[in-house]
């Protein structure tokens, strides 16, 4: 799967991580439920790193057509809602 984190670049990832991905997630969709700013802002970072991590870079000059879109580490906790789906942002 090719996942894009707005602003960075695009990272191939295997779907055998998506349940470790699932879980952040799940706690990032509760936090943003109940306004929990500070919450919200730890998970999405364990969230991008995990992605991070967990990835390969694709070369700055490719462009695959992205399976994920994440938000940058900057977003705000408006914005990422708006990128929401009803299940989150990682497709189950």
């Amino acid at each position: 799967m090719i996942v894009r984190i707005m602003g960075e670049g695009q990272v191939r990832l295997d779907d055998g991580h998506l349940t470790e991905l699932n879980k952040l997630d799940d706690e990032l969709l509760e936090e943003m439920q109940s306004g929990d700013e500070e919450g919200f802002r730890r998970t999405l970072g364990a969230l991008l790193d995990a992605v991070r991590r967990l990835g390969t870079p694709l070369p700055d000059d490719s462009l695959e057509p992205s399976e994920l879109i994440l938000p940058s580490p900057d977003a705000t906790l408006s914005e990422v809602r708006e990128m929401l789906r009803d299940d989150g942002l990682i497709p189950g």
